[in-house]
Order: C-alpha cells, then structure tokens, then sequence
C-alpha cells in the first residue's frame, strides 16, 4: 500500500491560517518592511503551501514585478526550497506499481531513487524498460498536489483581491482573468494524460525541424501520475549560458531557439507557456529540445493573423496605423487613443525596434509598462506571449547579444499574411460565410413572421434606454422655472403697478434678482460638473 512519508497536511486549517494573518494584518497597507516580515512567517514560518505558488509565479508576466514591490515577485524561489516534499524519501515504486497496476520489476529493469530533478509538482528518476533495455526518464507526480493547489488557489484569489485593491497598476494586467487562466491549466498538468498530448502535438509540429527534438513518451507505462519517456541526454540551456562548451554553438543555439519559438507563436498556435532555459536542452549537433510539455498555451487563427498584422506594423513604426489595429484587436478602446499615448508608443518605436537583439531587448517590456500607464487591460494572450517572448528573448541575448531576431519574427508574420490570403484560406473561409448565411436565410422568414405576428397583435414593444434621463429632467423643470421667472419679473414692471423702489416694481425687481442668483448657481454647477 503507498503511504507519502510526509503526512498529509491539515489543508483546510493552513488555508484558514494564512488568510486569517493577512486579513488580521493587513499587509498591504503596511509598509514594505512590515510586509517583508509577515510574508517571512507566512511563507517560512507558517503552514506550507508552495506548489501553486511558484507555478503562478512563471505564469505571470515579469513587469508586474515593476508594479509590485519587488520581494513580493523574488521569493517563489525560496518558497519552492522551504516547503518542497523530500525528494530523496519519496517511495516511487510504490506509487509506480499502484498508478501502472504491475510490479515494477515486470514493467522496469531498474530504477535510480535518487532524482534527476525534482519540482513542486513532481519529481524525475532515470531507469532502464526491461522490454528492450532502453534509458528512460521517468516523471513521478508528489503526493497530495491536488489537495495542495486547491489550497492554494484559495489564498492566491485572496491575494489576488488585495492586490487589485491596493495597487490600482495592476488592474490593467487583468489578474483575475490569468488566475482563472492559470487554474485550468495547472489542473490540466497535473493530469500527465494532458501531458502526453501535448508532447505529441509538439513533436508533430516540428517533424519537418530536424534541429528539433521533443521526448518520445512510451503511453503503455504512462497514466495521470506517470510519464516515461525517452531520457534526454545533454545539457540545460541555463547552463550553456553561463559555461563555453567547445561542442555547443552558441549562435547556433540562439538562431534555433528564437526561430522555433516564435513558429510556435506564429505558425503552429501551440507553443510552450513556460519556455525558460530550464525547460530547454541541448542534444548532440546542437539539436534543441523542449522539456516538459505541462502547460501549453493556444492561439486561434484569427489572433494570430491580428498578432502578424500588428507585428508588421510595429515594424514600419507606423504608429496611427498600431493604434487602430489594437482598437481593431479589442485591446483598446477609441477613448483611450490620446496624444499621449501615440507619443508614449511613438518612443517606443523609436528606441526598442532596431535590427540587432541587443538593441529590442526590454521592448516587450516597455510596451506592456505603456499599457499599464494609460490603463489599458491586456488580453490574457498577450500577457502569455509577452512573458514568452521575453523569456526566448532574454535566453538569446545571453547566448548571443548579436543575433537578430526582428528578421525571423517579421519573414513568419508576413508568411501568416500570405497565408491569410491564399486561395485555400480564402476558399476556406468563404465555405464557412456562405454556411452562415444559408442559416440565417433559413431563420430569416421566422423571425420575420413572429415579428410581423406580433405588430398586427399590438404586442410589439420597443424598449429605449435612457443615460441619465432624472439629471435632465431636473435641468429642464429649473430652466422653465427660471424662465418664468423672467417672464413674471418683466411683466411685473412693465405694468408699472404695485408698490416700487426708485420706480420700479419691487416684485418684479425681486424676479430679477432671484432668476440672476438662480442662473449663476446653475452656471456654477455645470462648470463644476465639466470639470
């Protein structure tokens, strides 16, 4: 029988814990010093809640750590090392027998029980399949990551109200949205079958790229804990950044990681959500590998021809012709286009879309700190590209600060522009406009009918919606009676009767006076309002 060798934790209690400290503290409105040292008890000291955690911390994109004080965003790291499950104790044979439903020594010849690697939510062995005697990697998830997440989505929501509460910046970032982003996909990795199907995707994607290579996975012994796959061999690019490796050609590496991620952006739809050096490998002839296929992200087609048409325009530098596209794409709204913002992505142009890497790196950055200046709310897409494209820029730059990555982003957008105007698509496209107007032709004589129906009946209603219609009829019913008073006033003396001061009417002087105090107090009013 599988028993964990750390006791399942008491979620409920730990959940009610941290939220009680933070509400009872109030942390956000206290100073960054006070913060810094409840977030140590609540992260180091108190109940142990880490996997959701750093996984939400890759998830967003790296500004907000410009928005956020910055040791709010730095200690995803420390909390992974506090609070990760023993990796040397865990019992993976036990847990391998009882997903694959076979001894494991019917299934594997062996198996290392030190880790090769280990994460938060699982945990990597090298063994060798006793069907054919082959290295394998073997991906074991830890026990209670479900239970652990769930408890940690709770927080995180909790969090994630305070922050939208206390510092308006990231509003434009659209948290809840990637929250609700991020709950579906980190319940879809851990479920390794989503795992698997991503691996395959991938690697169809690239059958065509021989400097390419993703895991093959055996799917007999792999189940909704389990992967085995092909054992990789070979060095992380984290650590080809940093070392001269006479067998690695750094230029190579970088022209093959740009160009491969941004296919996935641009062509396939279907890219890798995390691509940070640590899930990328480098294999023999420079080969380049893409590890861990847990969360993907997916673009449909009419995105990614909007994200082309764009790209070639942040290209031209052409920024009127920018700004209609983003209100085009439904990123900003015609209010928000200002002539400070056309300066602000004027800059932008000017300073970030050069034709050397060195010279466009932080442009995404900069970009994304334009929008948040002029409030503007980003797509969940973009914030997933964005951090993407900053990841696979910051890797290349480090590999190689001369390599160009304008040229390859600007031939794919204007591959996708062709394609968008291919005879296929075309034809493709219009197959689908002509199967919606045959619907609506067939609706058409209903709708028509019903309507009809219901105007010989006398059931036809209309409904009006009025934007503050009171205010109005307020203004109206005030500026008839401050006519009226006119009116009156003048009446009153040109009658010249009753009784008088310097021989005029005192009743109409009276009018007068009243209506000019009532008319200032309304232009008064109004002015105010304006303002």
């Amino acid at each position: 029988m599988y028993t964990p060798v750390n006791p399942k934790p008491d979620f409920p209690k730990q959940e009610e814990e941290v939220l009680k400290f933070w509400e009872k503290n109030d942390i956000f409105k206290k100073s960054i010093r006070q913060r810094d040292k409840a977030e140590e008890f609540v992260f180091f000291d108190g109940p142990p809640f880490a996997t959701g955690l750093p996984h939400f911390g890759h998830f967003i994109p790296s500004t907000i750590k410009d928005i956020i004080p910055r040791y709010q965003t730095m200690k995803g790291k420390k909390v992974e090392r506090r609070f990760g499950w023993d990796c040397h104790g865990l019992p993976v044979e036990n847990l391998i027998e009882k997903e694959l439903g076979k001894p494991i020594n019917e299934i594997y010849k062996e198996i290392d029980e030190k880790p090769l690697g280990s994460a938060s939510i699982g945990q990597v062995h090298k063994g060798i399949l006793l069907e054919n005697n082959k290295e394998v990697a073997i991906k074991v998830q830890k026990p209670n990551v479900r239970e652990t997440i769930e408890s940690d989505l709770k927080i995180m929501k909790f969090l994630s109200d305070k922050i939208g509460k206390y510092i308006n910046q990231t509003k434009v970032y659209n948290i809840p949205s990637i929250l609700t982003e991020f709950e579906r996909s980190i319940f879809k990795e851990i479920d390794y079958h989503e795992e698997l199907i991503n691996m395959k995707n991938l690697a169809h994607n690239f059958r065509a790229v021989h400097y390419i290579h993703i895991p093959a996975a055996y799917s007999e012994y792999c189940s909704e804990k389990i992967i085995t796959m092909e054992l990789i061999k070979g060095k992380e690019v984290s650590e080809v950044m940093v070392h001269d490796y006479p067998e690695y050609n750094k230029k190579l590496i970088a022209k093959r990681g740009v160009k491969s991620y941004f296919k996935q952006i641009m062509i396939d739809g279907f890219f890798h959500a995390d691509p940070h050096p640590g899930n990328m490998m480098i294999m023999e002839n420079n080969v380049l590998c893409y590890i861990d296929e847990g969360m993907m992200g997916i673009l449909d087609d009419d995105f990614r021809e909007e994200l082309a048409e764009l790209i070639l325009l942040l290209l031209s530098r052409n920024v009127d012709n920018i700004i209609n596209q983003l209100i085009y794409m439904d990123i900003l709204t015609p209010a928000q286009n200002t002539p400070e913002l056309k300066a602000d992505v004027n800059d932008i142009m000017n300073k970030y879309y050069g034709a050397d890497l060195k010279d466009m790196h932080g442009g995404i950055q900069q970009l994304l700190k334009v929008m948040i200046k002029h409030n503007i709310q980003l797509p969940r897409e973009f914030v997933m590209i964005g951090r993407g494209m900053a990841l696979i820029e910051d890797t290349g730059m480090k590999l190689d600060p001369e390599f160009n990555a304008v040229t390859e982003l600007k031939k794919l957008s204007r591959k996708i522009i062709f394609q968008k105007y291919s005879p296929n698509r075309l034809a493709r496209v219009s197959s689908n406009y002509m199967l919606q107007i045959e619907h609506l032709a067939k609706d058409l004589p209903t709708t028509l009918n019903n309507m009809l129906s219901k105007l010989e009946e006398g059931n036809l209603s209309v409904k009006l919606k009025h934007e503050s219609i009171s205010e109005i009829m307020n203004q109206l019913s005030i500026s008839l009676i401050l006519s009226a008073l006119l009116i009156g006033s003048s009446l009153a003396i040109i009658s010249d009767k009753g009784p008088k001061l310097f021989d005029v009417s005192i009743l109409g002087l009276i009018g007068f006076v009243f209506s000019a105090a009532l008319g200032i107090y309304l232009v008064i009013q109004f002015m105010l309002k304006e303002k």
